[in-house]
């Protein structure tokens, strides 16, 4: 029988077509889920800073730069100390934090003054840089240690030699005066810092004199 040449390519054909189709099969894959995404570097912390790094002078403490002082962690003074009798208007705050007493002294119109007492080891860069730190306080420049030394009046009381300096400079307020008086004892310095408006410690002046004059060892 004579078989139709189209039929007969068709049939030869249909491996080659099968044969294709598989070659072009898609496979279908089954991707596991992602897991979380790794969590970001933490951003670098800024550098620690030095453990040795200046502790700020405490309040009525006679702080300034150039000193010792300046770069040591601050220590008070220990032992029985210093003993003194307060005028009757001035406020007796006690001691507290690094002061050994505090007294708040009101003027008129609202105008208030303060009286710090510190002690520290050692002469704390000795006399003309206790001068000097004072004056940076209140805003004037530093002068020669003969000419800082000069400015200190000398005071003897119950035994103690006391420095007393007076100076005027500027403050939050304006005019600010500063009367001081440092004595030292047993190895440390005593510090007795009034500061205020000009005209009230002006005012308190005589008065801070006779308070000064009746600084005494404790138990004395």
């Amino acid at each position: 029988m004579m078989r139709h040449p189209f039929a007969v390519a068709c049939v030869l054909s249909l491996p080659l077509f099968f044969s294709a189709c598989r070659e072009k099969e898609v496979t279908a894959y089954r991707i596991p889920k992602e897991k979380d995404a790794a969590p970001a570097m933490p951003a670098a912390s800024a550098p620690a800073a030095p453990a040795s790094a200046p502790a700020a002078a405490p309040a009525g403490a006679p702080a300034g730069g150039g000193n010792a002082m300046a770069s040591t962690p601050v220590a008070t003074a220990s032992g029985s100390g210093l003993g003194w009798t307060g005028p009757k208007h001035w406020q007796d705050k006690g001691a507290g934090g690094m002061r050994k007493g505090t007294f708040a002294i009101a003027g008129d119109g609202g105008a208030a003054a303060e009286l710090a007492i510190t002690a520290f080891p050692g002469d704390v860069g000795g006399e003309a840089a206790n001068v000097n730190r004072w004056r940076g306080q209140i805003q004037l420049a530093p002068v020669a240690p003969d000419e800082a030394v000069r400015s200190i009046e000398r005071l003897e009381a119950n035994g103690l030699k006391l420095g007393v300096v007076e100076m005027l400079g500027t403050g939050p307020g304006g005019a600010t005066r500063v009367l001081g008086a440092f004595v030292p004892y047993e190895g440390a310095t005593w510090f007795f810092k009034l500061t205020g408006p000009d005209a009230l410690v002006t005012k308190e002046k005589a008065v801070f004199l006779e308070f000064v004059k009746s600084i005494k060892p404790a138990g004395k």
